[in-house]
């Protein structure tokens, strides 16, 4: 057999072994370069929310794990969180535009629209930072103790009562659509941008009820400035410890706040690693902690991008159904 035929067999185990010596080296490199630059975290709400209290807390450390780069908060409000995770999706995969992913936008949006991404296979999943309990509220002026109270004054006058969300989608207009189909009530939908406009509109009468995260609303909730009727997860909150929970009125309902970091779909595997350890290094300083479990009153949860990605499957599975099953429909 001539030279040049019996070398093409080594030939190829060389190319081969040159390609994946360049892959290490190039996911050696994603790790120790990333980021040389600032990184932004696109965030579904406006200044004020819970997302963005949790993102701005998640950036406080940031530059200490990262290079000296810092976490850059971007505030992309609108169509229940379909625009800025739009917008992350079209993105590059190269750690440089991440998305403060919830139930909205990765879970639930693709049953009520016709969406620019697929959540299905648009991100890739990162980390789950932190679940954050809400609560069911009322305006001061209403007359309604208890939730069992409200629901049936709203089960009399159907369409009466209005609620404050943050757009179509988002976990305040699916989490509150949830309750009125559970409870048999009808009430109207008004859009704000962000959970701190929404207890806003509740002060000032604009809204009837909402359901709002426990940070947002606890200062207002203590002053007697709004009126807790329910926690909407099943667990006592600590801040709240004498608020029942909904599921006392309607049993096994059970809803809890979820954030956590996804990227574009796409990106190198090593490099997610390495913005994990990062948001998960940032998890631990004290003062991020305090200011997340006791400011937030929130449950940090951290872990691995693969316990995050089977989260995230379980609730594309779990939502739509209940979307489905409660008759929630585009507005």
């Amino acid at each position: 057999m001539p030279d040049h035929l019996s070398r093409r067999p080594t030939l190829a185990r060389l190319a081969a072994a040159g390609l994946t010596l360049g892959l290490s080296i190039g996911s050696a490199l994603a790790q120790s370069t990333w980021p040389d630059r600032a990184v932004r975290l696109v965030v579904t709400v406006g200044a004020g929310g819970a997302a963005d209290t949790l993102s701005r807390n998640l950036s406080n450390g940031f530059a200490s794990f990262s290079n000296g780069q810092p976490l850059v908060v971007e505030n992309r409000p609108g169509a229940g969180g379909t625009i800025a995770a739009g917008l992350v999706a079209r993105e590059k995969p190269d750690g440089y535009t991440l998305f403060l992913a919830e139930v909205g936008p990765n879970a639930v949006s693709h049953t009520l629209a016709k969406l620019p991404y697929d959540p299905h296979t648009a991100f890739t999943p990162i980390v789950h930072v932190a679940n954050l309990p809400a609560v069911i509220l009322v305006r001061a002026t209403l007359p309604y103790k208890t939730l069992d109270e409200f629901i049936a004054a709203a089960k009399q006058q159907p369409g009466k009562f209005n609620f404050a969300s943050a757009g179509l989608g988002n976990w305040t207009h699916l989490y509150m659509a949830y309750f009125n189909s559970r409870a048999g009530i009808e009430q109207v939908n008004i859009v704000y941008k962000s959970g701190a406009e929404m207890l806003t509109a509740l002060l000032r009468g604009d809204a009837d009820t909402a359901v709002i995260t426990v940070s947002t609303s606890l200062a207002q909730v203590r002053e007697g400035k709004v009126r807790p009727l329910a926690g909407a997860a099943a667990r006592p909150m600590r801040q709240l410890p004498d608020v029942p929970a909904a599921a006392r009125s309607l049993p096994g309902f059970d809803v809890s706040v979820w954030h956590g970091v996804v990227g574009p779909a796409g990106m190198d595997p090593a490099l997610v690693s390495r913005i994990n350890a990062v948001f998960n290094q940032v998890l631990q300083l004290p003062q991020v902690r305090t200011a997340i479990t006791e400011g937030q009153a929130a449950d940090i949860i951290g872990g691995t991008p693969q316990q995050f990605d089977a989260f995230i499957k379980e609730e594309l599975k779990r939502w739509p159904e209940v979307v489905r099953a409660a008759g929630i429909k585009s507005e």
